[in-house]
């Protein structure tokens, strides 16, 4: 079925690359948010190695909503332009944080995610959300990592579409 196991790399392209194929095989022919985004959320997390939180957070028209995910649990609401996922919202851009201690407003929902990595979600211009991935590493993420979280972030967009 679809495990960390059956993915072989020996790069970060080629991990993204396999963890790509996996996420399309598992959300082919399902349209449901809720759905996608939890099967979603558990394959990243149990593929990626230095993980401690992977998930979504929603915009319900005025603020984020935590949606499904893996790790401890989390902040509820996040306002846009703040924190982190807010940042990422507002701007549309991919934030690499290598040290969450160092980026003016963090939010701290788990004090031992030490970096974090987070994808805009939108359907042209609307926002749907954001992808949120933290690990207790410093300096987890780098390029190769805004690469490969957009492309499955791609994946889980194209799968609402049908």
């Amino acid at each position: 079925m679809f495990t960390a196991a059956a993915i072989r790399a020996d790069s970060k392209p080629e991990l993204y690359a396999g963890l790509a194929t996996q996420a399309r095989g598992l959300l082919h022919g399902e349209r449901d948010r809720i759905a996608n985004a939890a099967n979603f959320a558990a394959l990243v997390y149990h593929a990626l190695p230095d993980i401690n939180w992977a998930g979504f957070y929603f915009h319900d028209g005025a603020e984020l909503v935590v949606g499904p995910f893996q790790g401890q649990p989390a902040c509820v609401r996040i306002a846009l332009g703040k924190g982190v996922c807010g940042t990422a919202a507002v701007t549309r851009q991919t934030q690499v944080v290598r040290d969450v201690n160092a980026f003016a407003g963090h939010i701290a929902c788990d004090s031992a995610s030490r970096s974090e990595i987070v994808v805009p979600l939108f359907d042209g211009m609307t926002l749907i959300g954001v992808w949120d991935v933290d690990s207790p590493r410093l300096a987890r993420f780098d390029e190769d990592d805004r690469a490969g979280m957009e492309l499955l972030a791609g994946i889980f967009m194209d799968s609402l579409k049908g």
